[in-house]
C-alpha cells in the first residue's frame, strides 16, 4: 500500500491486562506497591553507595548506573500504567507513546551493555586480580559506562524513529500496558521488512552480542574457579559473581524470548506478559539480589544507621 494514500493516528489506546474492574483495582495495589518498593531498593542501594567511601569501587560504580537505570525503566511506563488502572479512557498521545518507546528502548539497552561491562569488571576481579586495579581504573569504568549510556542512546533513536514512521491506517487500538515496540509494528498497514530488520539488528548490538560476553566471561571464571585448590577461595569467587550471573540470566533471558524468536511464533500476550515482568520484576529483583545480600552493602547499611544517632547526640 503507498504511504500518501495512508494515515496517521494522534492517540493510541492501550488494551492493558483486563476490563475488568475489580482486577484492575488489585492490579493497581500490585503494581504500585512493587513501583514504590523498586523506587525504594534502587533509592537505597545509591545513597549507600554514595555515602560509603567503601563501596566507591568499579563493582558498585556499576550498580549504581544499573539502580539508575532500574529507577528510570520503571518510571516510564508503570505510573501511566497505574493510572489507566484507575481511568475509563486508556489513551496515549503520540508524542508520549514515542516518547515513552524512546525512553524505554535506552534504558533496556543501558542496562544489557552495563551487565556486560560488570560482567568483564568480574572477570577481571578473579581471573587477573592482580592488574585488577589498573585494568578496572577509574577512567576504564566512566569509559564503559559511556559506551553503555551512548550505544542505547542510539539504537533507541534509530528504532524508534522506524517505529513511530509506520502509518496504521486509523488502527489505534494496541494490544499492550504500553507503547512496545512489537505492538505498534503489528499494526502497520504497510510492509513492516525494514522495521523487522531493525529490530533483529538492534537485538544484536544490544542483546546478543552483550550476553556472548558475559557467557565468554563467566566461561573464564568458571575455568579460573576449577583452579582454585580451595574450598573457601572458590566460595569467595563464586559468590562475587552469582549475583550477577542471576540478574544477568534472567535479564538476557527475557529480552531474547521476546525480541529473538520467529516472527511466525511471536504472541501479542505473550509479549505483553514478558515486557511487563521484565519492566516489574527485573528493577526491583535488582537491588534485593545485589545489596541485601552483600556483605559489604549490609556492613555499608549498618555503619550509616549507627552514624545517624551518634550524630544526633553530639548535638
Amino acid at each position: 500500500m503507498r504511504r500518501d494514500n495512508v494515515t496517521w493516528v494522534s492517540e493510541f489506546i492501550l488494551m492493558g491486562l483486563s476490563s475488568d474492574k475489580n482486577i484492575q483495582a488489585g492490579l493497581f495495589v500490585l503494581f504500585g506497591t512493587t513501583y514504590l518498593l523498586t523506587l525504594l531498593g534502587n533509592g537505597l542501594s545509591r545513597l549507600l553507595i554514595a555515602l560509603d567511601p567503601r563501596l566507591h569501587l568499579p563493582m558498585y560504580f556499576f550498580l549504581c548506573h544499573l539502580s539508575l537505570v532500574g529507577i528510570c525503566y520503571t518510571t516510564s511506563g508503570i505510573p501511566q500504567m497505574l493510572a489507566h488502572f484507575l481511568s475509563e479512557k486508556k489513551t496515549i498521545s503520540f508524542t508520549l507513546c514515542g516518547t515513552q518507546l524512546f525512553f524505554s528502548l535506552t534504558l533496556g539497552g543501558t542496562e544489557f551493555l552495563l551487565l556486560a561491562a560488570m560482567a568483564y569488571d568480574r572477570y577481571v576481579a578473579v581471573c587477573d586480580p592482580l592488574r585488577y586495579p589498573t585494568l578496572m581504573n577509574p577512567q576504564v569504568c566512566m569509559a564503559l559506562v559511556g559506551v553503555s549510556w551512548s550505544v542505547g542512546v542510539a539504537n533507541s533513536a534509530v528504532e524508534t524513529a522506524v517505529t513511530m514512521s509506520l502509518p496504521t491506517c486509523g488502527h489505534n487500538v494496541l494490544n499492550h500496558v504500553a507503547c512496545e515496540t512489537l505492538a505498534l509494528v503489528r499494526l502497520a498497514c504497510v510492509d513492516t521488512t525494514i522495521n523487522q530488520v531493525v529490530i533483529v539488528a538492534s537485538s544484536v548490538v544490544v542483546l546478543l552480542v552483550p550476553s556472548c560476553l558475559v557467557s565468554l566471561s563467566y566461561a573464564h571464571i568458571v575455568a579460573a574457579m576449577l583452579q582454585i585448590r580451595s574450598t573457601r577461595g572458590c566460595r569467595k569467587a563464586f559468590g562475587t559473581c552469582a549475583s550477577h550471573l542471576t540478574v544477568g540470566s534472567t535479564s538476557y533471558g527475557m529480552a531474547l524470548l521476546t525480541y529473538l524468536q520467529p516472527r511466525s511464533t511471536a504472541s501479542a500476550e505473550q509479549d505483553k506478559v514478558v515486557v511487563l515482568l521484565y519492566a516489574v520484576v527485573t528493577p526491583k529483583l535488582n537491588p534485593l539480589i545485589y545489596s541485601l545480600r552483600n556483605k559489604d552493602v549490609k556492613s555499608a547499611l549498618s555503619r550509616v544507621l549507627k552514624k545517624r544517632p551518634n550524630q544526633s547526640s553530639r548535638k
